[in-house]
Order: structure tokens, then sequence, then C-alpha cells
């Protein structure tokens, strides 16, 4: 009969197996992603850039005028143009987006002035500025968020292959001081590492609002946001659980094709806008819910498994497999986590990766019970 050391010394085995199996067969398409794109690539597809805004002058005059002034344009003038929809602002939102409209001829506003009393959330507003977009092809991003260079159209324009309707972005946050910021930045390359990678592994499941694009006949033959729109969030993850497949998906990773973000500044912010987040993922595809329900259950087991192993065969030959497993574990992941850092110029938080790791424990914690909440009604 098995002790409990070598039972608890194969399921650290097998745990640490899975994870490394997922560093080595997924996260690596991230690390080793070598598509590049151009500046100099004219303008093909006229697309249309879509911001829903509630209650947004402060965050507007930032960051609208980047999107406004993108260079993207064929030798017919044909580019992109820009759609704000104000969504029953009580600020004075409405009168800066009407005072850029004479300077901008390529930018209009859309202001909503009475709730969808059953579709809660941004999926209404969403859904009226895709529908009143001019072009086939329409860009999301917030109104929080700043392109990440003049070129972002275009880059993210490069990404509509032949046979390819979704196009996924990454939208990192603004580098601050303080451990806060370690934290939603790293959790944030965290996500962003696993929902790439599955991407270009031929299994997309989410995507992200704050840079994402895809053409609006894919959004009207899957009648738009129909299916979940009784919840509040999953206007981005929901709407590409549902649509995207391995042959309709690509990414665009390169730094100009960046939609940045300004991050919470309070542990009690941070923590109602995850809540929010993780609260659709119980509607993902069933599929999708087991590869990700795999690694994160064996992701959360692997340290205390390495506790309990390395207490339990302290006087046993079999602690150097244990700490030689763990060893192996590490270098695969340091070295997959490093380079898929370098992709999405974070590097700087490697040297806090391995306690920011730990910390994951934590964050499973806190956030796990948030998959069987009910989405909030409110977006803003």
């Amino acid at each position: 009969m098995l002790d409990l050391g070598i039972i608890i010394f194969y399921a650290f085995a097998v745990v640490a197996g899975i994870q490394a199996l997922y560093y080595l067969v997924i996260f690596s398409r991230l690390a080793f992603y070598k598509r590049t794109f151009s500046d100099q690539e004219p303008a093909q597809l006229p697309i249309s850039v879509v911001i829903c805004a509630k209650n947004e002058e402060v965050a507007l005059p930032k960051n609208l005028p980047q999107v406004l002034q993108q260079r993207y344009a064929n030798d017919k003038g044909v580019g992109y143009e820009v759609i704000v929809v104000d969504d029953n602002s009580e600020d004075d939102s409405k009168y800066y987006l009407r005072s850029l409209e004479p300077t901008f001829p390529h930018f209009r506003h859309i202001e909503i002035k009475q709730s969808a009393k059953f579709i809660p959330g941004k999926k209404y507003p969403l859904s009226i500025g895709i529908k009143g977009a001019q072009h086939g092809v329409v860009l999301l991003t917030d109104a929080d968020c700043k392109p990440g260079s003049t070129y972002w159209v275009s880059y993210m324009s490069q990404g509509f292959t032949e046979g390819k309707d979704i196009v996924l972005g990454y939208g990192p946050y603004y580098k601050k001081k303080g451990f806060l910021n370690k934290v939603v930045r790293y959790e944030t390359f965290f996500s962003a590492m696993q929902y790439l990678s599955f991407a270009m592994s031929g299994a997309p499941y989410m995507g992200v609002g704050r840079n994402l694009a895809y053409k609006t006949q894919l959004f009207f033959d899957n009648k738009g946001f129909t299916s979940h729109q009784h919840i509040a969030s999953g206007d981005d993850d929901l709407f590409v659980n549902k649509v995207a497949n391995a042959k309709n998906t690509a990414v665009v990773l390169d730094k100009h094709a960046f939609a940045y973000s300004e991050p919470k500044m309070s542990w009690s912010s941070w923590f109602r806008q995850k809540t929010r987040h993780m609260s659709t993922g119980k509607h993902y595809r069933f599929g999708h819910k087991v590869m990700l329900g795999l690694f994160s259950l064996t992701h959360f087991l692997f340290y205390p498994l390495l506790l309990a192993a390395v207490f339990g065969l302290f006087n046993d030959p079999l602690l150097y497999w244990v700490l030689g497993i763990f060893a192996a574990k590490t270098i695969i992941q340091g070295g997959i986590m490093y380079g898929g850092m370098k992709k999405l110029h974070e590097q700087d938080l490697f040297w806090y990766s391995w306690c920011l790791d730990i910390f994951m424990l934590l964050y499973y914690v806190i956030f796990t019970p948030a998959l069987f909440f009910k989405s909030k009604n409110k977006w803003k």
C-alpha cells in the first residue's frame, strides 16, 4: 500500500508535468511569435473605430486625439472613421464630442439618451455603434485607452489576411509605481499569454474590448450579442468565444498596435473590475472551460504540493526528484514567460514574476467565487 509521501510525490509530478506541457506546447506560441508588420503597408480595408463612452469627459480629451490622428488611408483617400457612442453621460462629454466634429470630418458621435431596459452593460451602445458603422470592419477600444502609435489602425488592419474575420490585439496598462501596478500588469500579461497563445494554437476563446477588431458581417450573421445580451459583461470575450475558430482568428502583437489604459489605483477598484470580468467565464464553451480550468487548477496546486512533498519526503531519496522536477518546471516556465514578456514589452515584470506567480494562489482564492456571481447590470 502506498504511503502518503509517495502519493504526494506522484501528485506533484503529475501537476508539474501538466504545467510544463501547457508552457511547452501552448504558451511557447507567444514566446516564439515571429510575424512582423510594417507602418509602410498601404491601407487595404476601410475601418470603423467604435468607442463607447459614459461620463468620460476627463478621459476623452487625453486619448481620443490619438485615435483621430491615425495615419491610415489609401490612394483614394479612403481609410477609417471614428464613432464615439455617448451612452447617457451625465457630464459634459457631449459638448467635447460635438466640438470635434467640425475639425475631423472622419469623426462623428452618437448620443444615446435612453437605456435599453433588458440589455445591461455596454452591449446596447456598442451594437448601436456597430450598426452605424459605414465600413465592413470595426476596431474596438475604450474611451480610457490610447493607441500605442499613430499606426495603430494600420497595424491592426494587417491581421485581416485572407479568411480572417477577427483580429486580437493586446491592451496593456501603463507602468506606474507600487506593488498594485505590478499585480495589475502581471495579471493582464498572464491572461494575454493564455488567450493569445490559445488563439495561435487554433483554440481562440476570448478577446479584450480595449483592442479588438472583427468584420461587421460576422457580427450580423451571429445576431450580435443576442445570445448573451442579458449578461452585463462579455461584449468582448463572450462574443469572441461564440464566433471565433482556428481559421477565422488572427493576432497582431506589434507594440505599435497596442492600446494602453490607465490602471486601477486602488485594490478595491481593481477587485470590482476583475470580479465583473471573471463572472463571464462560466458562460464559455465547455471545452474552453476544461482547458482553462485544468491549467488554473494545476497552477493553484503546484506550490502547496511542492511544500507537502518537501516536508513529507524530507529524509527520503525521492526529495531529490522533487527538487529536480521543480527546477525543470521553473526553468521551462521562466524561459517561456520571459520570451512572452519580451514580445509584449513587459519584460521589466520578469524579476518579480516568481513572487507574482505565487501571488496568483491568492488571486485564485479571491476571484474563483466570482464565477458563481451574477454580473452587475451597469458597465460604468
